[in-house]
């Protein structure tokens, strides 16, 4: 995964594409922070959490400039999360997710909302990188 960043950084260097210049260093940077916190090299699954965590901060940015008449800063977040994307592995859909819920509720066996907790402990380990998140949240609290 870091070897396919380097390579797009070069590429865009190249092909003088300063947006994704800048957002592929943007990436780097937060790549290599992370790395000197845990001092040692991340593997992929890491740098994809990265790249989640990057995407996730766009997000809450559109989320704050709703209400603002900054649509020329909303554009740019949007593009931004546009190109970090196609770092993230295909997100599962929500019936794959379903399924994967189905399993996890027949092991817990939740009776109250108090067991959301021991739920997404469960679900976490199965679906962190490979779905949203906020998505599997809302579907184990419709569940409940």
């Amino acid at each position: 995964m870091k070897e396919r960043i380097m390579t797009d950084l070069k590429n865009a260097m190249k092909n003088q594409n300063k947006d994704l210049l800048n957002v592929i260093r943007m990436i780097k940077g937060a790549i290599q922070l992370e790395e000197i916190n845990l001092k040692r090299e991340l593997n992929d699954d890491e740098v994809i959490a990265v790249v989640a965590k990057q995407i996730k901060t766009r997000k809450e940015t559109i989320n704050e400039l709703q209400n603002s008449d900054r649509k020329d800063l909303i554009d740019q977040a949007t593009k931004e999360i546009e190109m970090l994307e196609k770092y993230m592995p295909v997100m599962m859909s929500e019936e794959e997710i379903n399924k994967v819920l189905d399993e996890v509720f027949a092991l817990v066996n939740p009776q109250s909302q108090a067991d959301i907790g021991k739920i997404m402990g469960k679900v976490s380990p199965l679906l962190k990188g490979k779905a949203d998140m906020s998505l599997v949240n809302k579907l184990v609290k419709e569940r409940l």
